[in-house]
């Protein structure tokens, strides 16, 4: 956790915060005849989607507002390329969310909307619907910006804090904050709605970045995760080193040597962002894709190498959108994620951030062209790539590239109560509900690594959805009142790292962002700390303002495996197995132990096996149980070798069958075991007619007879 150093007002300034504080709660914005301090009840930091609709709603309430955006454009990822909206269960997104979406359908319900294709070409758009939650990047924008006009809201764009100075507070109060410009701005309260949390971060309230540990919060999904990792991860072997096989030529770029961490272990690292590309496959909208001035091949010669093994992913995730564009994003091992290369932006001074953006535009504009010009890629998926370009109609002043890159996750506020996994998933129940959320627990892959067979493999990725919806909870946007008592964080909440991976949607944000302001004008209202307002008071007016606060529809129980320490005598997990030959992990289907099982991908027949090693305690007779997840696609042909003390003995298991043993094991029969020499159970995908499955092998002691 980290905690910033603030600037205090001389004793002048006071005085004058003094009698700006005394201004009645309707007063509109002023500013000095110096043109340089503005003055407003409610100073909102961050034109992002939580920023605008924060604003709107403060006005609403019949407060003044100031909207300060350090860049040009608002509406942050919603209007940046984030157009295939991740809305999870939509029955949940109310109030000014929900009439944002229901703006944006009134537009498209137009037909000069419709340049490039006609409306019922797109399936996303159904005329009897109220809202459409596909949608393209300028007609996101022009909402936010109508938003804007039809309230008259003061909006300050090109204004970025300073860093080194830009906060002072009276004792545990926000008075004013200062921009890089010198502008200042004082409020009676500040909402912080920023990707990053600088305002949050600078007026000293605690914050963490990276994973916290499991035992931390007591949760399942956080930290190091290299056994769930199962998805975005490398589903074929590729070498990872200069040339092919050879350790002594050293790694390809952005691939680490170094072990990748403890399962479940608290780190640094911050998951990988991208940018949210709009891309245009209409010959008259669309350009070509740019070559970066230090373009390197190398830089993409594991993408190179995973083609190579036949994976043709590559356009999984080119989203429509209409008028024949997408919602470009991440997917397979090696896409639009820079994985690894994010680090320092969190706590990066703008000099930092700036040099990092660039680093992935570079790369992410490299990798289109790689895909589009490289010899070595397979000529279908070159043909399909050049009919692609960026969508000519879009991102217009910044070379069609979106403005916002996709800070997935950057700084967390640690307040008095944190949103967790347990939380999300109902173990725990939420209090002080200010809004719902329900997309998966998605967390993208953090770092890449060399696996111990010498394969290059992700680390990170998790998406396990919750169940259904959860609330999130007003306690989750205040800081710890001693820090800071008139400050909202909507975006940058109190939350650990997997919990937040679920939170971070768009709409959530923009309902949280109505709930801050909500908060903003009640505490001035009753003058109390933010941290001390009425939740009934506040629970009444989001509800009479259209948020949805509870879910009373079904939900789904989370898939979790069976806890290896929860089966008495020795189990061993596919983790724990020596592998030869590359062996694909899933969690997909059957019943599973730990984290996951592992197939053979019908391939490489008679070179991959898979070897349980074990000790028993004490000499005796031992049942030996194997678990698979059964499936049709299976093979029923599965050869499994026993190594006992008075030798082997091989079993053929047909994996197509339910395990009888918990639906998850079957029996190989019972052995005899000495303590002083280690049993193998040894499964093999010789001559085998379909995936062989290696999931874990349990070790059961023999009942002794009375």
């Amino acid at each position: 956790m980290k905690h910033q150093r603030n600037c205090f007002p001389s004793f002048i300034c006071m005085l004058s915060i003094i009698a700006m504080l005394s201004l009645p709660g309707n007063s509109r914005a002023i500013a000095e005849q110096s043109g340089k301090l503005h003055c407003a009840d409610v100073i909102i930091y961050g034109g992002t989607s939580a920023g605008v609709i924060a604003a709107v709603q403060t006005v609403r309430l019949g407060k003044s507002v100031i909207l300060i955006e350090p860049g040009v454009h608002l509406g942050g990822l919603t209007s940046g390329g984030l157009g295939y909206t991740d809305s999870g269960n939509k029955t949940v997104v109310g109030g000014l969310a929900l009439e944002y979406y229901q703006r944006l359908k009134k537009i498209y319900d137009k037909p000069e909307t419709w340049k490039w294709q006609k409306p019922e070409e797109f399936k996303g758009y159904k005329p009897q619907s109220e809202a459409i939650w596909l949608f393209e990047p300028h007609v996101a924008e022009k909402v936010y910006n109508d938003l804007i006009a039809e309230y008259n809201i003061p909006v300050y764009r090109n204004e970025r804090l300073d860093l080194d100075c830009g906060v002072k507070k009276r004792t545990n109060q926000i008075i004013e904050i200062r921009m890089e410009s010198g502008k200042r701005f004082r409020g009676k309260r500040f909402i912080d709605a920023t990707y990053e949390g600088d305002l949050m971060a600078k007026a000293g309230v605690t914050y963490t970045v990276g994973r916290e540990s499991n035992a931390q919060y007591n949760e399942t999904l956080n930290g190091v995760q290299k056994l769930r990792a199962i998805s975005h991860h490398f589903e074929n072997p590729v070498s990872p080193y200069l040339v092919p096989g050879d350790r002594s030529s050293g790694l390809l770029p952005k691939v680490h040597a170094g072990d990748p961490g403890k399962e479940g272990a608290a780190d640094h690292r911050v998951q990988a962002y991208c940018f949210r590309m709009c891309l245009s496959n209409h010959p008259d909208n669309r350009v070509k894709f740019p070559k970066p001035k230090n373009y390197n091949p190398l830089d993409y010669e594991l993408l190179a190498r995973y083609l190579q093994t036949g994976w043709s992913g590559v356009f999984r995730k080119f989203d429509p959108i209409p008028n024949r564009k997408t919602d470009t994003n991440n997917h397979g091992a090696f896409s639009t994620d820079n994985i690894g290369m994010n680090y320092d932006y969190p706590d990066g001074d703008y000099k930092t951030r700036q040099r990092i953006i660039q680093e992935h535009t570079d790369y992410q504009q490299g990798w289109l062209w790689f895909l589009a010009n490289d010899p070595r890629v397979p000529e279908k998926i070159q043909t399909e790539m050049n009919t692609w370009g960026l969508a000519k109609d879009e991102f217009v002043d910044n070379g069609n590239w979106p403005h916002q890159l996709y800070v997935r996750e950057a700084r967390r506020m640690v307040s008095d109560f944190v949103m967790t996994e347990n939380h999300l998933i109902r173990k725990l129940k939420t209090p002080f509900p200010i809004s719902m959320g329900s997309y998966n627990m998605d967390s993208h892959n953090v770092q890449r690594y060399v696996t111990p067979e010498g394969f290059v493999q992700n680390e990170g990725d998790i998406q396990v959805s919750p169940g259904g919806p959860y609330p999130v909870s007003y306690s989750a946007i205040v800081p710890r009142q001693k820090e800071c008592a008139n400050l909202l964080v909507p975006v940058c909440l109190s939350s650990s790292h997997i919990a937040y991976g679920s939170i971070r949607m768009e709409p959530v944000f923009m309902i949280l962002g109505q709930s801050a302001a909500t908060a903003a004008c009640q505490s001035i209202d009753h003058n109390q700390a933010v941290q001390k307002i009425d939740y009934q008071l506040l629970k009444t007016q989001l509800l009479k303002d259209g948020q949805v606060l509870e879910y009373s529809g079904l939900y789904r129980t989370p898939r979790i495996g069976i806890n290896p320490n929860s089966l008495p005598g020795i189990v061993i997990d596919d983790h724990q197995a020596k592998k030869k030959g590359f062996w694909h992990p899933s969690s997909s289907s059957g019943q599973f132990v730990g984290h996951r099982y592992l197939h053979d991908g019908r391939e490489a027949h008679g070179e991959k096996s898979i070897t349980f090693q074990f000790s028993v305690p004490e000499d005796g007779t031992y049942e030996v149980r194997l678990a698979y997840s059964q499936n049709p696609n299976r093979a029923s042909n599965v050869p499994v070798t026993i190594y006992h003390q008075n030798g082997s003995a091989t079993k053929t298991v047909n994996q197509k069958e339910e395990p009888t043993i918990n639906k998850a094991f079957v029996s190989l029969g019972t052995y005899q075991f000495s303590k002083l020499t280690p049993g193998k159970v040894v499964i093999e995908n010789k001559q085998t007619n379909g995936h062989v499955i290696a999931d874990a092998v349990w070790v059961v002691p023999e009942k002794k007879k009375k």
